[in-house]
C-alpha cells in the first residue's frame, strides 16, 4: 500500500471521528501540533528508526507532545505506532488539515515572493483568489530568495509562477532549443 494511501485512511478516520465528536477544530489544532513536531529531525529519525521497539515509541511521543493532544488524537497515534505506520504521521497531518479546510470551505493559499510582502498586497491577492474561486482563503507566506523576483500563487493544486527564476528558465530553454547560425 503506497504512503498516499496509507495516510488517507488514517486521516480520514479520525476526520469522520473528530466529526462526530464535535472535536473538529481542537484535533485540526492538534493535528498542526502534531506536523510541526514530526518536522523536527530527530523526531522524524524517531518515526522512522527500525531498532525502536513500538512501545518505546509510543512512549516517547507521548512524552513530547504531552498532555496537550486530545484523547481521541493520541489515539489515533498508537494505533499507528502499533501498526507500525508512525512514520506517516506527518502526512496524515497534513491530509487531516487539508480535509478540515475544504470541509470549512477554506482554500489554502501560498504566496512564495523574494521578499516580504506588504499587508496591503496580500489582502489584494486574498480577496482576488476568494472572489475567483468563491471561498474563503487562508494565506500563508513564503518567503525564498531563490525566484529573485516576482510571485508564486499556489492554489490547492493550481499554481500561478510568474517569478522571475521561471522566466529566465524558459529564456535558457528557448536559447539551448535554437541552433546558432554564423
Amino acid at each position: 500500500m503506497n504512503e498516499s494511501k496509507i495516510s488517507v485512511r488514517y486521516s480520514r478516520a479520525l476526520f469522520r471521528s473528530a466529526l462526530e465528536k464535535k472535536m473538529l477544530e481542537k484535533i485540526f489544532n492538534d493535528m498542526d501540533r502534531v506536523g510541526q513536531i514530526c518536522a523536527i529531525k530527530e523526531i522524524k529519525d524517531l518515526l522512522n528508526s527500525p531498532i525502536l521497539i513500538p512501545s518505546k515509541k509510543r512512549e516517547i511521543l507521548h512524552e513530547v507532545f504531552g498532555k496537550e493532544l486530545a484523547g481521541l488524537t493520541n489515539s489515533m497515534i498508537d494505533m499507528a505506532v502499533k501498526n507500525g505506520r508512525e512514520s506517516y504521521l506527518p502526512a496524515i497531518a497534513r491530509v487531516f488539515m487539508t480535509d478540515t479546510l475544504k470541509y470549512n470551505g477554506i482554500t489554502e493559499t501560498v504566496l512564495t515572493t523574494a521578499v516580504k510582502v506588504d499587508d496591503k498586497v496580500k489582502k489584494q491577492v486574498t480577496d482576488l483568489v476568494s472572489s475567483a474561486f468563491k471561498t474563503k482563503v487562508e494565506l500563508k507566506e513564503v518567503i525564498d530568495k531563490d525566484i529573485i523576483g516576482g510571485f508564486i500563487l499556489r492554489i490547492d493544486d493550481n499554481f500561478i509562477d510568474a517569478s522571475i527564476r521561471n522566466k529566465l528558465r524558459r529564456i535558457e530553454k528557448e536559447l539551448k532549443s535554437r541552433t546558432l547560425t554564423a
